[in-house]
């Protein structure tokens, strides 16, 4: 790789996760509900992932099985950010942001179940972290958050199903070698096929009702989905594990960031401390992962 291209290979990581966090703050303001954010997203990415395929000239996959397993992939991506978004109008998008990064231990679980892998005293010390993390954080808010429940349990299923998301996209490259446009193209769309059933959840909030939320959620798909996961994708081989681990960490910390000086939401002492548990174990556990 290129000396410049590294140089900047970490601000860019960043400046990334950032905007990717910023995402949060476009699912509280939009009057549509957590499905149909998702489905829209994932519908814009798709029309812009097209538009891109064809412009590079980038194929399809010529396997139907690396078609399908992308596809897959992708269903399992709109469950995660249908979800991940249930979680930010229940407990805001700093607490389920952090829930969501959990995915590094559904990996690790799956590698574990699936692969014969085998666990570490590292990741079993980071699973200990995190769990310890998780309860600091939620102590406090099932005392004064009746839907702190379901906040955390949305929030965590988001992070399963990020990883099998995950997985899948590994399986297909495995299967065939695809170029980014095309497999992010197949991504999106089986995200949004697989959500259109989910919509009745949302029934009478479907339809961005104003030229704001119009706009709004066209601005997720193309810089939120396309954008910021783009420049993620771009800048992770170009950075060791260590870094990479420890930059990704910056979208949950701008989510908790967010939460916490726009949109007033009281977390105290206690909670910060678990915030900052939950990120070692995360940093602790992606390290680890990354050098399997």
């Amino acid at each position: 790789m290129p000396h410049s291209a590294n140089r900047h290979a970490a601000p860019l990581l960043v400046v990334g996760c950032i905007i990717f966090g910023l995402g949060s703050l476009i699912v509280k303001s939009v009057n549509v509900g957590s499905y149909a954010v998702a489905f829209w997203r994932l519908t814009v990415a798709a029309v812009i992932f097209w538009l891109l395929s064809r412009f590079f000239a980038q194929k399809l996959p010529k396997n139907k099985k690396a078609v399908q397993t992308a596809l897959l992939s992708g269903a399992f991506l709109g469950f995660d950010l249908a979800l991940w978004h249930e979680s930010i109008h229940a407990v805001g998008p700093g607490i389920s942001t952090l829930l969501n990064s959990l995915q590094i231990f559904f990996l690790t679980a799956t590698d574990i179940f699936f692969f014969g892998g085998r666990i570490c005293a590292r990741q079993a010390l980071s699973l200990l972290l995190a769990t310890g993390g998780v309860a600091l954080i939620g102590s406090p808010e099932f005392g004064h958050n009746s839907r702190a429940v379901w906040g955390f349990v949305s929030g965590i299923a988001s992070g399963a199903m990020l990883a099998l998301s995950m997985v899948f996209i590994r399986k297909t490259h495995q299967i065939e070698q695809t170029a980014l446009f095309p497999l992010m193209l197949l991504v999106s769309t089986g995200g949004a096929l697989a959500l259109i059933p989910t919509l009745f959840f949302d029934a009478g909030r479907i339809l961005p009702a104003t030229p704001t939320d119009i706009a709004l959620l066209l601005v997720y798909g193309a810089v939120m989905q396309c954008f910021a996961w783009g420049l993620i994708a771009y800048t992770i081989p170009l950075l060791s594990l260590a870094v990479t681990g420890l930059l990704l960490l910056t979208e949950p910390v701008a989510a908790l960031v967010i939460d916490y000086f726009w949109l007033d939401k009281p977390i105290n002492a206690v909670q910060w401390g678990g915030a900052a548990l939950t990120l070692l174990a995360i940093y602790l556990g992606s390290v680890k992962a990354k050098d399997n």
